[in-house]
């Protein structure tokens, strides 16, 4: 029987849900086939590209031809479900030969997947038809068919995650290859908190994301347990202070927490964990879970773009177009600070570096003081740095190694460069936090490099004195290691005038115009190139 979809997402749901009939198995089988492959059926082992000799197509090839004679024994995992030890990859070779296919053909994979769960793994099978929830069925899958070494309730949280994704864009009453039900939950989840305090169904689709601090280093959990019944206040998300997340208002509900309930309706509210004294600074890990969350749920919701319009006034008599979503804040709808001066000036950031992993331009709709951008169209200028990991002539090679990327949780785009398809993750103002997730990448097995959103790759960031550097706004000091600051100035350009390198403050800077009054020792995360 031939495949039916528009893509081979939606020819491996149609094909599952032919026999297993139940869409949380369905569901949550490819989630696990996601986090094994990135739903790619030549995928070969990254670890064993290198050591072997061999791309996903040229292993392909060599075992159809019979030139590569170790496909059994080599250890190597492969395929959808990467097939590893030697007996399973004896059966899926013998299967596709029968049927004298490629070994790494996709219907005939999903025939040999079918033919094993049914004789081999009966109990995972039964399952997958009977299951009541997505993780009641992933949680099979992962402790009786996978079986990875790390069987931990992390993995198990994440895996579901991936099922629940696919829950959500394609179950629910839509057709495959559709985007199915845009009121999903995000498979970033870490743990879920519900809160009682919200309003039921929304009477708005969202189209505006709502980001505020929560006022204390809180974990993920505590979050969700600061609304109980009787507080009259809630949010959809919280983002703890180690970067997890925590559900605790579906997204398909209005939460209580902007104090506007025409904002409420429409907008995705997130709670995150923050300093307690003004300027309310997050860390790098919920600052960038932020930018991962927001773009997680534009995409579930058919967004492409996020723009920051500047002002309270522009937003609010702004109509989104259907693909668009806006910034708003806490503090227009109240006498409240939220969210908080240390985010609030990095809106234009924000909202650069969300469209940055969904593959959209620019997005200030303003340059209002404090909320310049940071993409390559941006009011500021400024460069963002991304972490490459191929180039490719066909699109189809760029979007098989994106596969491998997204497998290992990373986030990525494919751009279109020059005529030549770009892989790359992350998308950052700060050329620090490229090389952090440069190092994460290659400690994947991905052979990488940081590049700009202009296409060259990235020279040196390092600040020395004299330069003319972004002040991102925050507390200054009147010396490099005082421990309260002496004021709160807005973001602008700067000239470094001293270097303390290892202590507290280590820049000297000193404001250039009228946009920010900064004039003292300052944070190394305050100051970019």
């Amino acid at each position: 029987m031939a495949l039916t979809g528009n893509n081979t997402e939606a020819k491996i749901w149609n094909n599952l849900k032919g026999w297993i009939q139940n869409d949380y198995g369905v569901a949550a089988l490819m989630g696990h086939l996601y986090a094994e492959s990135g739903l790619n059926p030549r995928n070969l082992q990254n670890s064993y590209e290198k050591s072997l000799g061999y791309t996903d197509d040229t292993y392909t090839a060599a075992v159809d031809s019979g030139k590569y004679a170790g496909f059994v024994r080599d250890g190597a995992g492969y395929g959808l479900a990467q097939w590893t030890y030697w007996s399973r990859k004896e059966a899926l070779l013998a299967y596709v030969k029968a049927a004298g296919a490629s070994v790494g053909d996709l219907e005939t994979q999903l025939g040999f997947l079918r033919k094993e769960l049914a004789e081999s793994y009966p109990a995972v099978l039964a399952a997958l038809k009977s299951a009541k929830s997505v993780r009641e069925a992933s949680d099979v899958v992962l402790t009786k068919y996978e079986r990875p070494a790390d069987q931990s309730e992390n993995v198990k949280i994440k895996r579901a995650g991936y099922g629940q994704t696919y829950l959500s864009k394609y179950a629910g009453g839509s057709s495959a290859g559709k985007e199915g039900n845009t009121m999903s939950n995000s498979s970033l989840v870490n743990c879920t908190v519900y809160s009682p305090n919200h309003s039921g169904k929304r009477t708005h689709s969202i189209d505006t994301l709502t980001p505020h601090c929560v006022v204390g280093q809180l974990t993920a959990e505590a979050i969700g347990g600061c609304f109980p019944k009787g507080r009259e206040a809630s949010c959809n998300y919280g983002i703890g202070k180690d970067g997890r997340v925590c559900l605790i208002v579906d997204e398909c509900n209005r939460s209580w927490c902007s104090s506007s309930s025409s904002n409420d309706q429409r907008a995705i509210a997130i709670e995150c964990a923050s300093d307690t004294a003004s300027p309310y600074a997050m860390n790098s890990a919920v600052y960038e879970k932020l930018i991962q969350l927001c773009a997680d749920i534009c995409k579930r919701n058919g967004k492409t773009k996020v723009l920051w319009l500047g002002s309270k006034e522009k937003t609010l008599a702004y109509t989104p177009k259907s693909d668009e979503m806006v910034l708003t804040a806490h503090r227009w709808f109240a006498n409240k600070s939220c969210p908080g001066d240390w985010l609030y000036s990095r809106y234009g950031e924000l909202a650069n570096r969300i469209n940055a992993l969904l593959g959209s331009g620019a997005s200030t709709g303003s340059s209002s003081s404090g909320s310049s951008g940071s993409g390559s169209a941006s009011p500021s200028g400024s460069v963002l740095y991304c972490v490459q990991t191929g180039a490719y002539s066909q699109k189809a090679n760029a979007d098989a190694q994106a596969a491998k990327m997204k497998a290992k949780g990373f986030e990525v785009l494919v751009k279109n460069v020059g005529g030549m398809y770009k892989v790359q993750t992350g998308a950052y103002s700060k050329k620090a936090n490229a090389e952090a997730q440069l190092a994460k990448v290659k400690a994947a097995g991905f052979d990488a490099f940081i590049t700009t959103n202009g296409g060259s790759a990235a020279g040196s960031s390092e600040i020395a004195v004299g330069d003319t550097v972004q002040f991102a706004g925050g507390p200054h000091y009147k010396n490099a290691d005082a421990t309260s600051a002496s004021g709160n100035p807005k973001a602008g350009p700067a000239k470094v005038t001293a270097i303390k390198k290892g202590a507290k403050h280590p820049y000297h800077v000193v404001h250039t115009n009228g946009q920010s009054s900064v004039y003292g020792w300052v944070d190394a995360d305050k100051v970019s190139k």
